[in-house]
């Protein structure tokens, strides 16, 4: 049986159903966190709590995260799904509504978590992608500041199926850049990289996801002595980097092999299939952290 939780509840996934009235249906209001699981607790937990609470406050959902009960709900979720380690998703939808623009908040969201098994995966002999630039421009963020981790993925799905009209294999990452032409995000991914002793990675202000991993690299990157920018930048400065990585909760740190255009045309390469020297680095750190920290 596939079991998800459903309000605390497991259940089997083909029970576990929302209203037709729901607004993460109707309207897309919702937010879900994504990550993984380590000797079975997740880490970084307080941090995707804090941000899943904030989105909820700009949204108006009445729902407060709290860590505790999510590393047990998630513990209770492997096991029932015979999972030592998952890939998981916490989704909160705004709950039932009105047919029309809601004006008042929403004091009952469905809280929905799932559980799927991790792909194999070694740092040391993690393979490197290759990013491609997308035509699709990023949408800037809905709420006008910052981007929620919100069920709005259309623009997302649009870019991937950009990627595959093209005959992008599964190694391929689509780059976004955003409506001013700066250098924002990945499909699923935040994009860094390093020239000399500094590391760049896209401001915020470009409409790029706040990423969890994202400010642990750049927190990595600093106790290095690193010195870290944010900032908006063009294609030509990332073309011009030593070495180039993207992050995300699951997939962690992955090295970027090379960069190519929108028509496929290569644009630099990054040392090949061997990561760069800071790359390695922080990908095995972070991966002892992770399974050191058991969910800190």
């Amino acid at each position: 049986m596939n079991c998800v939780l459903w309000n605390g509840q497991l259940k089997d996934s083909k029970e576990a159903v929302i209203s037709a009235y729901d607004h993460g249906f109707l309207y897309g209001i919702g937010l879900f966190e994504t990550f993984r699981t380590y000797g079975g607790s997740p880490w970084l937990i307080e941090r995707h709590a804090a941000r899943l609470a904030e989105g909820c406050r700009q949204l108006g959902i009445h729902y407060e995260p709290d860590p505790a009960r999510m590393r047990d709900s998630i513990k209770r979720l492997l096991a029932a799904n015979g999972l030592a380690d998952g890939y998981i998703r916490w989704s909160v939808s705004a709950g039932e509504g009105i047919i029309g623009l809601p004006s008042e908040p929403y004091a009952e969201p469905q809280e929905i978590v799932y559980a799927k098994p991790l792909a194999p995966d070694d740092p040391a002999s993690r393979t490197a992608k290759t990013l491609r630039l997308l035509r699709l421009r990023r949408t800037a963020p809905e709420g006008g500041h910052f981007r929620l981790k919100s069920f709005h993925f259309m623009n997302n799905i649009m870019g991937k199926r950009e990627l595959l009209a093209d005959g992008a294999g599964p190694n391929v990452e689509g780059l976004f850049l955003d409506a001013a032409g700066h250098v924002c995000e990945g499909l699923v991914s935040n994009v860094f990289w390093r020239s000399d002793d500094t590391l760049y990675t896209p401001s915020l202000e470009t409409g790029a996801l706040p990423g969890v991993t994202r400010q642990y690299v750049l927190e990595m990157a600093l106790k290095s002595g690193m010195t870290v920018k944010e900032g908006r930048y063009v294609m030509e400065d990332l073309a011009a980097a030593d070495e180039v990585f993207l992050t995300n909760s699951v997939q962690e740190i992955v090295p970027v092999a090379a960069l190519i255009d929108a028509d496929g045309r290569r644009i630099h390469d990054f040392g090949g299939v061997v990561p760069g020297p800071r790359t390695r680095e922080w990908m095995l750190q972070y991966r002892l952290d992770a399974e050191g920290g058991k969910g800190q």
